[in-house]
C-alpha cells in the first residue's frame, strides 16, 4: 500500500513592495519648474485680465506650507525652526501670527 505523498510547502514569491518615495523620486520636479507651470497656468486663466498682487500671492501660497514643514520638523521647536529659515526667532513668530499658524 502506497503511503500518501507530503506535498512540499513553498514559500509563495511576492513581488517587491514599491515604496511611495520610490515612486515619487521618479516624479519629482524641482520647486522652480513647478514654480514655473503654476505661474504659466495663472497667467493663462487670466482671459486678458492684469494681475495684481502676484508677489504677495505667490509667497502666500509658499510661505505658509514652509513655515508648517520646517515647524514639523522642529517639533515645534521655533528657535530651531528660525535657525533652518535662516529669520530671527521673533520674525517667525510675527510670519506664524499672520498665517495664523500660532498653536498647530
Amino acid at each position: 500500500m502506497k503511503t500518501p505523498s507530503k506535498k512540499k510547502i513553498t514559500k509563495k514569491k511576492t513581488k517587491k513592495a514599491v515604496t511611495p518615495t520610490s515612486q515619487v523620486s521618479a516624479r519629482i520636479k524641482p520647486l522652480s519648474a513647478l514654480t514655473d507651470e503654476a505661474l504659466k497656468s495663472y497667467f493663462a486663466s487670466l482671459n486678458g485680465h492684469k494681475p495684481g498682487d502676484l508677489y504677495q500671492l505667490v509667497i502666500g501660497e509658499v510661505e505658509r506650507p514652509l513655515l508648517k514643514a520646517v515647524l514639523a520638523y522642529t517639533k515645534g521647536n521655533q528657535s530651531r525652526a528660525a535657525e533652518i529659515l535662516g529669520i530671527n526667532r521673533g520674525t517667525l513668530r510675527k510670519k506664524l501670527k499672520s498665517y495664523e499658524l500660532v498653536g498647530d
